[in-house]
């Protein structure tokens, strides 16, 4: 009954996705027609169909569907995010709207123009959002009362299986229902007879319960590398069954990464991250980055030329100090700032090893002999820095995000958690600026980094943006 119902939605769900590509189409006749004066709305509706425009329109509501098809609107979105089914109506509807523009360059439409494809293209989104948002209010209720629900056998008695079916039955708007465990029975079953739910069999009798019971999904809750066979074996039933199987994506006992499924080139593959930055967020910020430096180097100009020639007549050498950093997943870029140190001041560092006040693996000398005055003075207010928002331009770094380590630091690393830092793109100030920077020492550093990793958003951008302003001013930490 619950397929007969599942079916029945599908279908209307694809009648009202043609007739809104339809009464969108007439939509947009409608608004573009006052400016075609040889031809009015009225004059539209009764022209005489032609088999080849009934062909074209033909071809164009069957390809319609199959692009709505192929972008994965007909798909369960049970489980999906309604951002996620955004994207997808966008992807579908833009799809559909540049092959409307291709079928009237075949074939002439005086009504298709650019305001038309931009007002059908515009009005279809706005009422298939509609459609679905009205979907996702209604089902879940619908499901609350117990109509559409999926029976889902789960296999494996362990924690993180009980922990999945608490959080199924706490979300009864998903419309599952559990109708039991699969596993072994052993002296330490973590409860089962206690926990309410039903033990159905065990693992070499999964067969009889797949024919016996009325199960649409099957979620596996195994260990991968403990019951390999078992879960290929259990896979392979239920795809002969044609039945849905879900594992558990934290099938590695991660300590801090997250996986989640994605597509490779048509082939489904695990991966696994920890706390690096999604596409759409890292897009959100390259934006701001792009932006933001933008708008900096156009104000603070002034002050960069007035330090370019302050830099320029007080020292011998270059105004701008180019050096080899690591950036994100350790590739090297060149990166700018302006010159505070004395001509050729790298190559004395082997010497100054020995004076390193620093701990792990960086280096810092508080009173270090290399600084010019005006450096100096460049490196208590930041100002030294400034040039960077070229790299950030450029793309190598960002506004905020961990610092650039010199290769020398690099190679002082001992922890392998250090090198994480790396997962992101460097920043011009971070956590470890705004929170005192020398005197701060190198395990914290590190620590504040992945701190950074872990909880990143836009609104702890801004924050610490804003904590730098602060920091410049007061001058705390700079060395």
């Amino acid at each position: 009954m619950n397929k007969i119902r599942g079916q029945i939605l599908l279908d209307s769900l694809k009648f009202y996705d043609l007739f809104a590509a339809v009464g969108c189409f007439l939509l947009a006749t409608a608004m573009v027609s006052h400016e075609i004066p040889e031809i009015s709305f009225r004059d539209f509706l009764t022209i005489r169909v032609r088999l080849s425009n009934f062909v074209l329109m033909g071809l164009f509501a069957v390809a319609w569907h199959y692009i709505l098809v192929g972008c994965g609107l007909y798909t369960s979105k049970r489980l999906s995010s309604f951002q996620g089914e955004v994207v997808d109506i966008f992807k579908a509807t833009s799809l559909g709207t540049a092959l409307l523009l291709l079928l009237s360059v075949i074939a002439p439409i005086s009504m298709v123009d650019n305001q038309f494809l931009i007002v059908f293209l515009a009005s279809v989104i706005a009422v298939m959002l509609v459609g679905r948002g009205l979907m996702r209010l209604l089902l879940p209720r619908a499901r609350l009362r117990e109509t559409n629900l999926r029976e889902v056998v789960i296999v494996g008695m362990n924690d993180r299986a009980f922990q999945l079916a608490r959080g199924i039955e706490a979300n009864p708007g998903l419309g599952y229902r559990i109708r039991g465990f699969v596993d072994d029975r052993t002296g330490d079953d973590h409860g089962i007879d206690n926990s309410g739910y039903k033990w159905l069999g065990s693992l070499d009798g999964i067969r009889s319960v797949l024919a016996q019971q009325p199960v649409d999904e099957v979620i596996i809750c195994l260990p991968l590398n403990s019951f390999y066979k078992d879960i290929a074996h259990i896979v392979a039933l239920c795809e002969q069954q044609g039945i849905i199987v879900r594992l558990r994506p934290d099938l590695f006992n991660l300590a801090i990464g997250r996986s989640q499924m994605d597509y490779l080139d048509g082939l489904s593959v695990v991966t696994i991250t920890t706390g690096v930055l999604d596409d759409r967020a890292a897009a959100v910020k390259r934006l701001i980055d792009i932006l933001g430096s933008g708008i900096l180097l156009t104000l603070l100009s002034p002050v960069m030329l007035a330090t370019a020639l302050l830099v320029k007549v007080t020292s011998r050498g270059p105004v701008l100090f180019v050096q080899d950093r690591l950036g994100r997943n350790k590739r090297l870029f060149r990166m700018y700032k302006f010159r505070t140190m004395v001509q050729g001041a790298d190559r004395m560092l082997q010497d100054l090893e020995h004076l390193n006040e620093a701990d792990g693996a960086a280096f810092k000398i508080r009173d270090d002999p290399r600084f010019t005055p005006v450096g100096r003075f460049l490196r208590k207010t930041s100002i030294d820095e400034l040039p960077q928002l070229f790299n950030v331009l450029k793309g190598d770094m960002s506004l905020v995000g961990p610092r650039p380590m010199q290769v020398r630091d690099y190679n002082h690393f001992s922890e392998d958690w250090h090198r994480r830092r790396f997962s992101v793109k460097p920043g011009i100030t971070c956590l470890w600026q705004v929170s005192g920077r020398s005197d701060i020492g190198f395990h914290q550093w590190m620590e504040l980094d992945m701190s950074y990793i872990d909880h990143w958003s836009l609104w702890l951008d801004v924050k610490i943006l804003l904590r730098t302003v602060s920091a410049v001013l007061q001058r705390r930490g700079a060395s």
